[in-house]
């Protein structure tokens, strides 16, 4: 897959890097010449000198064979502006960018750009942390709001309906793993001893789903 990644900063460079060891084609744009010493010597990538909506440093990043595209500078404006020009200019199938602030998540979704929003996401990633340390999330969804979690269900749950963990709106049972295979519930599908179970669940309601587990997790 060859990716484009606008800001080669502790993100952005840490980002390429893992990538490339992963095999794949990675382009990495930044008008700051001195950030290329944060990728190593052996850099597999390439390292443009530009500006992240510069059509010509874009271009030179094969943007038109381009499969992602991340905007990470250190600005929102010019984030916006890159990501919007991979998307509408070059049609690049996934774009995602940055934001800084919280509230211009919401421009970005309205022009169909997934964002990652250092201040909200680190602040909900602090709070499950320090409150619901036990369900790490396996993903997370918009800016943190949903969240997918995979626990083993505690033994005084089995027997009952996947359903009986629903709450409209709140948590949903989407997936069961049981004796290495995984399977998608019907409304009356039981629990069976040593399930794992994958929520999708509101991050506002990760407590609620702890009252479950609790018990079992000790806590």
């Amino acid at each position: 897959m060859r990716l484009i990644i606008v800001g080669c900063g502790r993100v952005g460079s840490t980002l390429a890097i893992r990538l490339v060891a992963e095999g794949h084609d990675v382009h990495v744009i930044d008008q700051v010449a001195r950030t290329r010493r944060l990728l190593p010597e052996n850099f597999a990538g390439c390292f443009h000198l530009g500006n992240g909506y510069s059509r010509t440093a874009l271009e030179a990043a094969g943007i038109e064979h381009a499969d992602a595209f991340v905007a990470l500078t250190s600005r929102d404006d010019s984030n916006l502006v890159c990501a919007r020009t991979a998307k509408e200019t070059y049609r690049v199938p996934m774009v995602f960018a940055r934001v800084y602030d919280p509230r211009r998540a919401g421009l970005y979704r309205e022009l169909g750009i997934p964002t990652i929003a250092s201040v909200s996401w680190t602040v909900d990633r602090i709070h499950r942390m320090l409150l619901h340390r036990h369900l790490e999330p396996e993903l997370t969804f918009g800016n943190g709001e949903t969240v997918l979690v995979r626990s083993a269900l505690p033994h005084y749950l089995t027997g009952r309906p996947v359903a009986d963990f629903d709450v409209e709106g709140e948590i949903r049972v989407v997936e069961v793993t049981r004796a290495g295979h995984s399977l998608l519930p019907a409304h009356g599908t039981l629990t069976e001893p040593h399930d794992v179970v994958t929520f999708a669940v509101a991050a506002k309601s990760l407590g609620r789903l702890r009252t479950f587990l609790d018990k079992e997790l000790g806590t």
